[in-house]
């Protein structure tokens, strides 16, 4: 189990007790436990003939494994995302107690755009009630929010048959409604119809394609290295986050327990908070003299603000007395000139692998993912942690990407009002600077331009294969700090946890947030 010291609040603002010898803890943690003991034996078959990267990751898939036919069919490519995946009677409680989740808005919202789909008026229609009397159980606030998710899937589809101007007129009416200090809906609406004024605005020429691009995504890469109050409240406040982070260094510390010689490579350090959990969880180990405990961080930017971290780093090894804590930057311009000799490595050090959010902005340069993962196989790591988004955001299909973006995000915004509030500074700065340009990317920009993407758990199987890695599974101490870390939370109860083969699946509401999964070389 990995021991947790107040000693971390020193340098990392004020992060969650983790060690907790109350017996009582192991019998609530069954609660948030919806994955079995014994894990679903579904190890994919090895990537065959596959002809380029490209072909991999560009996951034609539909959101939530619904088959999507042809752009055409409206009522058929929409009714099979959306109808199969909804609990009607679910549904109808929820508008009876009048406690509509964010996740039923968009659901409603799509029926009711399948409804207008399928009808033979083609003008745009703005029903006073959606549902009419079968759902006269919604407030007028909820009606408004069905009505603007039904909306804003016009307004998509009417981009991919290029008819602008209805989709423009469809969004005015959006924006007369949505706001992005107004509750989940409204605050989604409201960024997703900013992307979709964007994406007009690029296929019409009356802006460059490179608008939405890399300089957005720069930014909050540059914001992640910095500790500031607004990413230390989101990690602090959201259970997600620390029931994905936990059980990884449970994962990380058991492939390398009783060793004296540790080297971590962090693919991704940003502020290094679980770097402290790993430093202290290993250093903790009984009856262990540990003679080495080496971070090697990668890196091709921010250099100053990489070395900053490594400087709080130090700062934490000496407030717990670990004297042999050394940090140190593998820097490069570019990915292509990554190289084994960089690390520093001693033949008597166990090495392990940390990538949390670390590949994903990697895919649209993937010579240089796949020049990365040669040189880890190389290596050939004890272990290597895998945290990255459990949603497929990189579909060349336009409707795919939207829709699956519009139920990721929604989680995120139903979460960040849970847990945060609505009248939160930070809550602000998280949806405007992280979320907003995140959706701008995904949305408004297609090809080359479109910096984010993300792809499923069995995406990176297919990619992991290529290099003789194989999967394990996760131990009962890792799952087990999952559910400990969500019990600790006001709103740990909205966590949900599942199992897809031996990946770890974490989301909200059961919205999938995240993926973890370990790795070894074969």
């Amino acid at each position: 189990m990995i021991p947790f010291n107040q000693h971390t609040q020193s340098n990392f603002g004020e992060l969650p007790q983790l060690w907790d010898e109350d017996e009582s803890n192991k019998s609530k943690s069954t609660r948030c436990l919806l994955f079995s003991s014994q894990y679903q034996k579904q190890d994919p078959e090895p990537l065959k003939d596959l002809q380029n990267l490209d072909s991999l990751f560009h996951d034609t898939s539909p959101p939530f494994r619904y088959q999507i036919n042809d752009l055409a069919n409206i009522e058929s490519q929409y009714s099979e995302l959306i109808k199969p995946h909804t609990n009607q009677e679910s549904l109808r409680h929820e508008i009876k107690e009048s406690k509509l989740s964010t996740d039923a808005v968009i659901r409603l919202g799509g029926e009711r755009f399948i409804q207008s789909c399928s009808s033979s008026v083609n003008d745009i229609s703005m029903p006073a009630h959606p549902y009419g009397g079968s759902f006269s159980g919604f407030n007028d606030q909820e009606a408004k929010d069905v009505e603007m998710i039904e909306n804003l899937l016009l307004s998509a589809e009417k981009v991919t048959h290029q008819q602008f101007e209805r989709s423009i007129k469809l969004l005015e009416w959006c924006d007369v409604l949505c706001s992005s200090s107004g509750n989940p809906i409204q605050r989604l609406v409201y960024y997703f119809s900013k992307a979709l004024r964007e994406k007009i605005a690029i296929e019409t020429g009356i802006v460059s394609p490179k608008g939405p691009g890399k300089k957005h995504v720069t930014e909050m890469e540059r914001r992640m290295l910095i500790p500031n109050p607004t990413t230390l409240s989101v990690y602090q406040n959201l259970p997600f986050f620390q029931a994905g982070q936990f059980p990884g260094v449970q994962a990380l510390v058991d492939a390398v327990s009783g060793v004296t010689k540790v080297h971590i490579i962090d693919l991704s350090i940003k502020q290094g908070v679980q770097c402290t959990i790993i430093m202290q969880a290993i250093a903790s180990q009984p009856n262990l003299i540990l003679e080495n405990l080496k971070i090697t961080a990668v890196g091709t930017k921010f250099k100053e603000r990489i070395e900053e971290t490594g400087d709080r780093l130090r700062s934490f090894a000496e407030s717990i007395n670990l004297r042999c804590f050394s940090f140190h930057v593998a820097m490069v311009d570019d990915m292509l000139d990554f190289k084994q000799d960089l690390l520093d490595l001693d033949p008597d050090e166990a090495v392990a692998v940390y990538a949390s959010y670390a590949l994903w902005g990697m895919i649209r340069e993937q010579d240089r993912l796949e020049a990365m993962m040669k040189v880890i196989k190389n290596i050939k790591p004890r272990v290597m942690v895998v945290s990255e988004v459990a949603a497929n955001l990189n579909s060349p299909n336009f409707v795919n990407r939207f829709i699956e973006a519009l139920f990721f995000y929604g989680a995120f915004f139903d979460a960040i009002e849970e847990c945060l509030g609505r009248d939160d500074e930070n809550r602000a700065i998280t949806e405007s600077v992280y979320f907003g340009n995140a959706i701008m990317s995904i949305v408004a920009s297609e090809g080359a331009e479109r910096v984010v993407r993300h792809v499923n758990i069995d995406v990176w199987r297919k990619f992991f294969a290529r290099f003789g890695m194989e999967e394990k599974e996760l131990s009962m101490s890792s799952l087990y700090q999952a559910n400990l870390m969500a019990e600790k939370f006001p709103s740990g109860s909205s966590c949900t946890f599942d199992m897809d083969g031996k990946c770890l699946i974490i989301g909200w509401k059961g919205i999938p947030i995240q993926s973890l999964s370990v790795w070894k070389f074969s």
